[in-house]
């Protein structure tokens, strides 16, 4: 589905991505790992158009989209989820995935005051990706009542709820509790389940290697490993990058 042929960005003779090369499969949950600075965040602002590459191409089902602008890698069903939690903290948790659905602000706003045909059917689709994440009885709570926690699934029901075709993830467990972490990787195996396709980045190893089909491993902007979580958790070069030994 997304390939990265050669990939390549330098900023002030720096190489935060090197010539990188990797293939994320349909259906499947793809990760991206690495020790801090290696380069995993601006690898993802290469493919969702936040910074343009030096070199190299990004396909996505068999187009170039290395030139192309971020909203129209999103009308392509590119779809990511930032580091951070980005939420309309003075909306209501059924507002913000109203908001997701719509696709301009006419579109919501009508939604918003019951003058759409549609909102009834809007608003079933909203319950439904509340219920997957849990949250369905919060659907009236205020966006800045919640947890940083309830604000990543809220994230993740947005990301759903958007017409996409690949989930990009940028730490979706970072800063979360360890009963959270587990649920969130829950609701990731069901998301990959019904067909969906997941890349993500992230620090916790041992929660990657939980939940991924694939793992790349990234260090210094250099690809150095890549295999099943079993094959990385024995490989050498992963260790070395990641305790120095």
């Amino acid at each position: 589905m997304l390939k990265l042929i050669g990939l390549s960005k330098s900023f002030g003779g720096v190489h935060a991505v090197n010539n990188c090369s990797l293939e994320v499969k349909e259906g499947k949950i793809t990760a991206l790992i690495g020790p801090n600075g290696s380069g995993k965040s601006t690898l993802f602002n290469l493919v969702s158009g936040v910074l343009e590459a030096d070199s190299g191409e990004i396909e996505f089902n068999n187009k170039v989209i290395t030139k192309l602008a971020i909203e129209k890698r999103a009308l392509l069903g590119i779809s990511r989820v930032f580091q951070q939690p980005r939420v309309f903290s003075n909306l209501t948790l059924e507002e913000n995935l109203l908001l997701a659905i719509g696709q301009d602000d006419t579109k919501f706003w009508k939604s918003f005051f019951g003058l759409n045909s549609d909102t009834k059917e809007q608003l079933g689709q909203v319950n439904k990706a509340l219920v997957s994440v849990g949250l369905d009885e919060l659907k009236k709570k205020q966006a800045t009542d919640l947890s940083f926690g309830q604000k990543r699934l809220v994230e993740l029901s947005r990301a759903m709820l958007t017409k996409h075709k690949l989930l990009m993830l940028d730490e979706p467990v970072g800063g979360v509790t360890p009963p959270m972490r587990k649920k969130i990787a829950q609701i990731l195996g069901h998301i990959r389940d019904s067909g969906s396709t997941i890349f993500l980045i992230e620090h916790d190893m041992n929660f990657v290697l939980g939940i991924a089909d694939e793992v790349f491993v990234l260090d210094e902007g250099k690809i150095i490993a890549h295999g099943t979580p079993a094959q990385i958790r024995k490989n050498k070069k992963v260790l070395e990058a990641y305790l120095g030994e």
